[in-house]
């Protein structure tokens, strides 16, 4: 708890006035040694008003100039729907200059342009247990389904990558049989360019699809690829499809679908935002095609190297304001010594 000058100038009269010294009674107020004697030396040389507490330097070196601020609050108000950390990252990327999150934060915050961050909370055990490290290891599938007004249901298909969580391929289909199921991973082994034996493992959740015996025989006889399944009544396990799910729905459920064409189109321009331009942070935030086709390690030691750079630039502006001021300050004495 901070002290105004008046409560600093009493405790040091309370405690020089103390029976039981100095040390013993600043030690029972609570107050480090060093702190009352700093107190003690600025309130003997100027008194009460010695004790406000000092006017912070107004020139910091690490201080984001106001060209950079500019340029964050023109991307927030062009892209209102990105959070402080995807306008961070998209501006080291995009225009290769570094600025923290938090940063970004503190400018949005200021301005009023920044929304307030939902938490979620997930338990350690509701995950799957086995993590994968590179892609193509394992992929997750499962279906989801939209209403087309006039044409009835349809069952969105999809399997995702779950190393980098990238889309390798979707399908809006008709129904939710083994065969809709078969046709999907069919066509993601051939958009993954994988043959017999480099196949990955498919996690899925116990759909009557997926758990069909003509579907898990097509997939070992055709692919070599082995079926696991999550626990039932636990979509956690699959979470990560889950959690996709929840994304692409909250955007092209918005509207209202007439025909399947134009749900697909929807889907088409999501997938697209989802696998190359949507910062995931689980992913060091990554968008799941860097991570999917090896390109992680280039752009991270890129956005090192601009971080590294953007510091230096920001300490030569804060020493030469410094000098400036100096100068300034002293320019009579630098008169006479040239």
């Amino acid at each position: 708890m901070r002290l105004t000058p008046q409560e600093k100038a009493e405790t040091i009269a309370l405690v020089l006035r103390s029976p039981d010294g100095i040390v013993r009674t600043i030690r029972a107020l609570g107050i480090h040694k060093r702190t009352f004697y700093n107190w003690y030396k600025a309130y003997c040389e100027g008194g009460t008003d010695a004790l406000r507490p000092k006017k912070r330097s107004s020139i910091q070196w690490n201080r984001i100039p106001d060209s950079i601020r500019g340029m964050v609050i023109s991307l927030a108000l062009e892209y209102p729907e990105r959070s402080a950390r995807e306008i961070a990252v998209k501006m080291t990327d995009e225009m290769e200059i570094f600025i923290s999150e938090s940063s970004v934060y503190r400018i949005l915050k200021s301005k009023g342009l920044i929304q307030a961050c939902e938490h979620r909370f997930t338990e350690a055990a509701n995950e799957f247990r086995h993590k994968t490290a590179f892609p193509n290891e394992m992929w997750q599938t499962d279906f989801t389904y939209f209403k087309v007004l006039g044409w009835g249901w349809y069952y969105l298909s999809t399997v995702i990558d779950d190393y980098s969580r990238y889309i390798i391929h979707w399908e809006l289909c008709k129904s939710m049989q083994w065969t809709d199921a078969k046709r999907t991973v069919e066509s993601a082994m051939q958009k993954a360019g994988l043959r017999k034996g480099q196949a990955p493992k498919l996690l899925s959740d116990n759909g009557p699809s997926y758990v069909a015996k003509d579907l898990r025989e097509h997939l070992d006889r055709a692919f070599g690829i082995k079926q696991i399944h999550g626990a039932p009544m636990h979509p956690q396990t699959q979470g990560k499809i889950e959690r996709y799910h929840r994304s692409m729905k909250s955007v092209v459920k918005l509207h209202n679908y007439y025909c399947p064409a134009e749900l697909e189109k929807a889907i088409e321009q999501f997938v697209d935002y989802y696998n190359n331009q949507r910062y995931h942070e689980s992913l060091k935030n990554l968008v799941p095609a860097d991570v999917y086709w090896g390109r992680a390690g280039k752009i991270l030691k890129k956005r090192a190297i601009l971080k590294e750079k953007s510091l230096k630039i920001r300490k030569d502006i804060f020493r030469n304001n410094i000098l400036c001021k100096f100068e300034a300050k002293n320019k009579k004495t630098l008169n006479l010594l040239r």
